[in-house]
């Protein structure tokens, strides 16, 4: 099985005692994502596609998490380590707190959190939660950031705050209350149906009139609500999704540069090299030899 192994790309320490990890299997095989940690910390999974499981004492105990569900991991006596068996096509955002730091956090409403009680507070903790709307937003914004950009830590921060907050009181969905489209299920379908319509045709996109026109919705909206939903706009978002696309087929070493630029429909394979150094600060050849 493969191993995802953890890097720059995929961790970061956002603040003292607060780590942030970013993993995604896109291939049509299992993955395991392993790495050590320390009985201090509370964890925050939160599988964004996909499907996946937290494995321990060798298979004997596990926990299945599926698409837009979390999971908190707290146990104040034995260390967790992270051991994740990925599905395929699976993505999982996780959150390591500190207890310490989660204390002063939420000092003021720790009544209000199970966990945190004084009759539970030398107790493990499991517990399993389905998206709200405002945090797959938020969620979805987290994994659209640009995580070469000089802002990237404080944007990430304020962000795994707000989806803490939005996780422990759900009632204060932010991101949807600033915006009324998004309140109405039947706009955001027709959001994440243009994003499927993009990806789907990522090598030759239509142009966004046109998307607009397909998914029945005004050019304003679909721009507004895509930018909402996912922190991007239509085009930059596929754009990320192609340079990942393409630092996974260059992984592979099955491709070369030409190849991968073909694949994704670049018809001048400099285009797609200054994209790509943009995107990662290499360019696709130093990348490739990095990991051939």
């Amino acid at each position: 099985m493969k191993k995802i192994e953890l890097d720059s790309r995929n961790s970061l320490k956002i603040d003292n005692d607060l780590y942030y990890y970013n993993f995604s299997n896109l291939g049509n095989s299992k993955a395991l994502v392993y790495y050590e940690t320390e009985i201090r910390f509370i964890q925050f999974h939160f599988c964004l596609s996909g499907n996946l499981s937290f494995e321990y004492n060798n298979g004997a105990y596990s926990f299945p998490l599926q698409k837009d569900n979390s999971i908190l991991l707290f146990n104040p006596s034995t260390n967790l380590p992270i051991n994740v068996i990925m599905g395929s096509e699976t993505k999982l955002i996780s959150i390591l707190i500190s207890i310490k730091k989660f204390h002063s956090l939420f000092s003021e409403t720790s009544d209000l959190i199970p966990f945190l009680s004084d009759e539970n507070i030398d107790k493990k903790y499991y517990k399993d939660h389905v998206f709200t709307p405002s945090m797959a937003v938020v969620l979805s914004q987290i994994l659209q950031h640009q995580p070469n950009t000089l802002m990237s830590r404080l944007y990430l921060k304020g962000k795994v705050y707000e989806l803490l907050s939005l996780y422990f009181n759900p009632s204060e969905a932010t991101d949807i209350a600033e915006c009324p489209f998004l309140v109405d299920e039947e706009n955001v379908r027709k959001i994440r149906n243009a994003k499927k319509i993009m990806l789907a045709r990522m090598t030759a996109p239509p142009s966004l009139t046109e998307l607009a026109d397909e998914i029945g919705l005004s050019l304003k909206k679909l721009k507004e609500g895509f930018k909402q939903l996912y922190g991007s706009t239509v085009y930059q978002f596929v754009l990320d999704h192609k340079m990942n696309h393409a630092r996974q087929l260059l992984g592979t070493g099955s491709h070369n540069v030409n190849e991968v630029a073909i694949q994704l429909g670049y018809s001048n394979s400099s285009h797609f090299i200054e994209a790509f150094k943009k995107k990662f600060g290499t360019t696709p050849k130093k990348y490739l030899l990095s990991v051939s």
